[in-house]
């Protein structure tokens, strides 16, 4: 074992990142308030993997996608168990971010020289929410169905470019197979990816300049 630690180790200089890590310091006035970032993360993470878990059974299509979640809640092995840790884990993200967006606004953390990590943040923020908008109609129930319909009809108000819009978001003039693909592709391959690169922005650009000071 340890002729394959060392055999990583000369290449990739594992314990000299392990120490970079372990040594980083953290300020004295850092509590409980400074964690709700990374419960953001936790959540993220079991959103992935809940998520992904479902994929193996939800079908999406307009005349599937309901029976197919009442099949992973009543007939798959612990499927109640994982939509469940899916849909509270999400509600925990969303809470969290909120908190974490105040903390770090209570504490001047969007000052110089981070201003720049304030806007990923944010950007984050806006992510989370579109995240809670596009799974809400994947069970294509009546809540569903008419909480997209009410979204994507939002545009329409834009002039000029607001009928538009809507067709972009919809896939056609009215709500429908469509947009539940595209709702589906957006919730479980785009979005996921465009907040990882953010996410790891952000955490690169904390680590560079540290966590800011006290209230």
């Amino acid at each position: 074992m340890g002729k394959v630690y060392d055999w990583f180790e000369e290449r990739l200089e594992i314990q000299a990142i392990a120490d970079d890590i372990s040594s980083k310091y953290v300020p004295p006035h850092v509590n409980i308030f400074y964690c709700f970032g990374g419960i953001v993360f936790t959540c993220f993470i079991l959103q992935v993997a809940s998520g992904f878990a479902m994929t193996f059974y939800y079908r999406p299509t307009v005349t599937e996608a309901f029976s197919s979640v009442e099949y992973i809640m009543t007939d798959v092995n612990f499927g109640w168990l994982v939509r469940s840790v899916h849909r509270w884990s999400a509600s925990m993200m969303v809470l969290s971010m909120i908190l974490h967006c105040f903390r770090v606004y209570l504490t001047g953390g969007f000052k110089r020289p981070r201003e720049l990590t304030w806007v990923t943040g944010v950007l984050l923020a806006v992510l989370t929410v579109s995240f809670g908008v596009t799974g809400y109609s994947l069970p294509w129930d009546q809540v569903g169905f008419w909480a997209v319909k009410i979204v994507t009809g939002v545009p329409d108000a834009i002039p000029v470019v607001g009928t538009a819009l809507v067709e972009a978001l919809r896939g056609d003039v009215s709500v429908g197979q469509n947009t539940l693909t595209r709702f589906y592709s957006l919730h479980t391959f785009v979005l996921p990816l465009v907040t990882a690169v953010v996410m790891l922005i952000h955490f690169l650009m904390i680590r560079k300049q540290g966590i800011s000071g006290p209230l």
